[in-house]
């Protein structure tokens, strides 16, 4: 039993070190993912390709480890920015109050009116297919959560007797907003963020499956499973080494966050 519980607990970790490390390694070493070999075409997993080939005869493991770093890349860039945008729009609306409060949150109401997703579609359209528009739509579009949650939480803490005695004491309010705010909303702010990393890693590969993402012949989990389905009959291994990596890491990401919100969760760390 506590075997089982001990792996329930750290195969997160190990799911994402390991693709981390893989990662790591496609950069120190050329894996070269866009080498077209057409003698290997649709190549079944074997000694010569560990997970088969595509329709180009290219490795798809080697473009599974190009795609990854990808993924995780737009994933934690597109999640520092949206997380520094919105924890700045959310504490200000929540320190500040009044107009300022009805302002900022209108603005986040009318971003929060639309499905996120389908919004992300309408700004990468709109800027046109590529890495960096892709990032910057996903940015226009992923930092109202935290926004939300920020305003939330800040709306309770600045009645607290500590901010109370800050301001009190002729603190700035830039001060009592970083020293004495921020701190008690990093936990809540990581959860969120882990939550959105995994949401992120799914918006690159569907914007990338719509062919608004990376573009040919660099390698994207969300093309590869658009190029994989047209040979899914003859060649079910595209598709599945695909799908199984991407399940892995957005299933490892979301445990890892149930996790971490269990273990700052002071009520059930209490009742435990």
């Amino acid at each position: 039993m506590k075997l089982l519980r001990n792996f329930t607990s750290y195969w997160p970790r190990w799911v994402l070190a390991f693709w981390l490390v893989l990662v790591c390694l496609s950069v120190l070493i050329d894996l070269a993912p866009d080498r077209i070999s057409l003698e290997h075409v649709l190549l079944p997993p074997g000694s010569l390709a560990w997970l088969g080939a595509d329709d180009l005869g290219r490795s798809i493991a080697a473009r599974l480890a190009a795609g990854a770093g990808v993924s995780l890349m737009v994933a934690v860039l597109v999640t520092g920015v949206t997380l520094l945008t919105g924890t700045t729009v959310g504490l200000l609306a929540g320190y500040y109050g009044g107009w300022i409060d009805r302002l900022l949150m209108q603005v986040t109401d009318i971003f929060l009116a639309f499905p996120g997703i389908l919004l992300a579609i309408a700004f990468a359209a709109v800027l046109g297919p590529g890495l960096g528009n892709l990032m910057l739509a996903l940015c226009l579009t992923s930092w109202v959560g935290y926004a939300r949650l920020t305003r939330a939480q800040a709306l309770s803490l600045r009645e607290r007797q500590h901010v109370q005695a800050a301001k009190s004491l002729g603190a700035p309010a830039w001060r009592i907003m970083r020293k004495h705010m921020l701190p008690l909303l990093a936990a809540p702010l990581v959860v969120e963020a882990t939550y959105s990393i995994a949401g992120l890693v799914i918006a690159e590969a569907s914007l990338s499956f719509l062919g608004l993402g990376i573009q040919a012949p660099h390698a994207s989990w969300g093309s590869m499973l658009r190029d994989g389905v047209r040979y899914l009959l003859v060649a079910p291994h595209y598709v599945l080494a695909v799908g199984l990596s991407l399940m892995s890491v957005v299933l490892a990401i979301n445990v890892l966050g149930d996790q971490l919100r269990d273990a700052w969760d002071i009520r059930r760390a209490g009742s435990d």
